[in-house]
């Protein structure tokens, strides 16, 4: 691979893996009810408003599901993965094969996002408990639906809450499914945002 090729792969893996992350950002915050007066949700919205409002005149949302960001991100991942092929002097595989391998990187992604709120939230606790940030908070509104029932399941430990250990587990058994699903596809890891 040449110079100039090597640099549009770095630019488009970063502006493509940005908005593909801004845009699974935004479908988060409607599946959480997050708040949306918050200013990072406030940003997230107008970023993400010029493509998401016309896709949803023909894909509308279904309750907490905003079908439009999340089929708008499939199509971030699947261009990405095509520029990278194309770049590289490889041909395009299946567009069916190409459309497994974008929904597998979006789900990656998704896993990750959560695994690094997560992660985020354990370490505002030890270091800034009841912090009224904006990311703080935006953090514990997407976490916490899904730390929810996992803290209903574990009995009370005297003020120590173990439940994100039992979603890190869960997190990691996801990783690895989707890894070998993927390898299982003949995906490179390094063609998706995500994995």
């Amino acid at each position: 691979m040449n110079t100039i090729n090597e640099i549009l792969v770095y630019l488009i893996q970063t502006v493509l893996g940005i908005y593909l992350l801004i845009m699974l950002m935004r479908f988060i915050l409607q599946l959480s009810l997050a708040d949306f007066y918050n200013p990072i949700c406030q940003f997230l919205v107008r970023a993400t408003n010029p493509i998401v409002v016309p896709m949803r005149r023909l894909i509308p949302a279904r309750g907490r599901l905003d079908f439009a960001s999340l089929l708008l991100a499939v199509v971030i991942q699947l261009l990405g993965i095509a520029a990278m092929l194309l770049l590289n002097g490889a041909g395009l595989p299946p567009v069916s094969l190409l459309l497994a391998w974008s929904v597998i990187g979006v789900i990656g992604l998704l896993v990750k996002i959560y695994f690094f709120a997560l992660l985020g939230m354990i370490i505002l606790s030890w270091i800034a408990p009841g912090t009224s940030n904006p990311a703080a908070y935006l953090m514990f509104q997407i976490t916490e639906p899904v730390m929810a029932p996992f803290r209903k399941m574990l009995p009370s430990m005297g003020g120590m809450d173990f439940s994100p250990i039992l979603v890190f587990i869960i997190i990691n058994i996801v990783q690895i499914a989707l890894r070998n699903f993927a390898a299982g596809l003949g995906l490179h890891p390094a063609l998706v945002m995500g994995i």
